[in-house]
């Protein structure tokens, strides 16, 4: 550094050679999970470590230009002043929201505790001012199933003639323990009675503070290792155990796991499965086996972080989840005869209506559901795998016995299978966009040898720019003009895929009117009406 800042060209910035240094300290460790918070990032870090932030507790999104409400947090500042979902906000504090992204919205909501922000908000083509006072925002990070429609409260009771409840996890933060063990005590108290089967719902949870899962692992074991941690050559070990409690809950758990529950979930899910306290529902989880430790700065850098993973986790049986390129094996995996998968398609229609069940306000009819029926799930909710462990745990409430609800084949693991599909559609998708790549190359090449100027993608036109064929059908022939196939087309861009796939438009082909006849326009009123 001595001898950068005696002889650059250019006098260094002290502040970017040091963060540089230690970037390069960080990448030099091949640590996905290391990183470098320089201090004016470091609120940011914080919250999202803590799920908490100063704001008006909605939760937002861009539509047509402007920022959107999807749902104002239960208890929030925007809950208490009337925000409603589906409100469009068109100014906050009179500046425009038109053209701004959701960060740079979030920017101008945020601000310090009981000062307050003005929304000119459109809702139903009304214009009107809400003033929201902005409060200490916690994310929530334990949900029910449903909110009632009078009061917008959880609910967590599934079934309630077999006392069967649910509860989701979203993350792991300081106080989800303890909201987690709350939910259980109000599933009961809607129950008006003891929990008999109980389902924790851990998709889309990437993890988060070890400890909380710890503690809410050992609400249901008596005895027994919950998860253990060992530092750098495997020394330094340390062992969680369950205590015996009081509170111990004894009822049928089982878990919903998919590859986007990582970390603190797989302690969780794996600490109550290995003591066979649980069965796993889904597919097999994401395999991050590492502890991460955030350590502050000191000296120049002084209110800097690093965030190190100085450990590894191990579950019950001693066996690391952490995933590596040459292993087959990681992660959680569902109980045998419980693997349920789910296809891309699938995923995105429950997303949306899971969705619908969060919304504060929504207009949807949720009574429409009967929330016991693994049926009714499937049809209304499109959640195969929830519908899984609703009706695994009719079977085992009613016979204390639990009934495979999948054909497992017992020659292959069906996550490593799953895994394996995964693998080859992402090859399959590479080799098509290697394809895509070749035959530009070769309009170039052939652009180059003849001196003209090669067809830009841009000036191909299959089909009119205001033609959307989503949900139309594509009929396939060969040369000789016999139909070979029909496709349903899934995609806005399907002209896009059309131009990379090497096709033209035929002037006058089927279902294109001749140039000097109107195609499909409707006849004139005679009378002119």
């Amino acid at each position: 550094r001595a001898i950068i800042n005696e002889f650059a060209v250019e006098l260094p910035d002290e502040a970017e050679l040091q963060r540089a240094a230690i970037d390069g300290m960080i990448g030099a460790l091949d640590d996905p999970y290391a990183v470098y918070v320089p201090a004016e990032d470091n609120e940011d870090f914080e919250k999202g470590l803590t799920g908490e932030y100063v704001g008006i507790g909605a939760e937002v999104i861009t539509r047509d230009g402007f920022l959107e409400i999807v749902t104002p947090l239960d208890g929030s500042p925007a809950f208490r002043a009337g925000v409603m979902a589906g409100d469009r906000v068109l100014e906050i504090d009179g500046e425009s929201t038109e053209g701004k992204s959701v960060d740079e919205s979030i920017e101008i909501l945020k601000g310090d505790p009981k000062t307050p922000v003005t929304l000119l908000i459109d809702r139903d083509g009304d214009e009107i001012e809400v003033e929201v006072i902005r409060d200490v925002i916690r994310t929530p990070s334990v949900r029910g199933f449903h909110r009632r429609d009078d009061d917008a409260t959880w609910q967590y009771v599934i079934d309630r003639d077999r006392g069967i409840a649910y509860v989701r996890l979203n993350q792991f933060l300081p106080d989800s323990a303890a909201k987690f063990d709350a939910a259980l005590d109000e599933a009961e108290a809607q129950l008006g009675g003891e929990i008999e089967g109980l389902i924790i719902d851990l998709r889309w949870n990437p993890g988060g503070l070890l400890d909380q899962a710890i503690e809410m692992a050992d609400l249901f074991l008596e005895d027994g290792v919950i998860v253990s941690t060992k530092g750098r050559g495997g020394v330094d070990e340390r062992i969680a155990r369950a205590e015996r409690n009081r509170g111990d809950r004894d009822c049928a758990i089982a878990i919903l796991i998919n590859g986007a529950s990582a970390s603190a979930s797989e302690v969780l899910a794996g600490a109550l499965t290995e003591n066979d306290r649980a069965i796993a529902v889904g597919t097999r989880t994401f395999g991050k086996g590492s502890v991460q430790t955030v350590r502050s700065l000191a000296g120049a850098a002084a209110g800097s972080v690093i965030k190190l993973t100085e450990q590894r986790y191990y579950l019950p049986s001693g066996r690391s989840i952490q995933r590596q390129e040459d292993a087959a094996n990681w992660g959680v995996d569902p109980t045998a005869g419980f693997f349920v998968g789910m296809t891309d398609k699938e995923t995105s229609e429950m997303l949306a209506k899971r969705r619908q069940q969060e919304i504060i306000g929504a207009d949807e009819d949720s009574t429409a559901v009967d929330w016991s029926s693994p049926d009714s799930i499937v049809e209304a909710l499109k959640d195969p795998q929830l519908a899984a462990a609703v009706k695994a745990l009719h079977v085992r409430v009613e016979t204390g016995e639990w009934a495979a609800v999948s054909e497992d084949n017992a020659e292959s693991d069906p996550a490593v299978v799953d895994e394996l599909r995964g693998v080859r559609r992402m090859r399959e998708r590479l080799l098509l966009q290697v394809a895509r790549l070749e035959r530009q190359a070769d309009v170039l090449e052939t652009a180059l040898a003849s001196g003209e100027e090669p067809v830009s993608r841009a000036d191909v036109d299959l089909v009119p720019d205001d033609v959307d064929l989503t949900g139309g059908e594509m009929d396939l022939f060969n040369k000789s003009g016999d139909l070979v196939a029909t496709l349903r087309i899934t995609d806005a861009n399907i002209e896009r895929w059309l131009i990379d796939a090497g096709v033209e438009r035929i002037d006058g082909g089927r279902g294109e009117a001749p140039p000097d006849q109107p195609g499909d326009q409707p006849a004139e009123d005679p009378a002119g009406e």
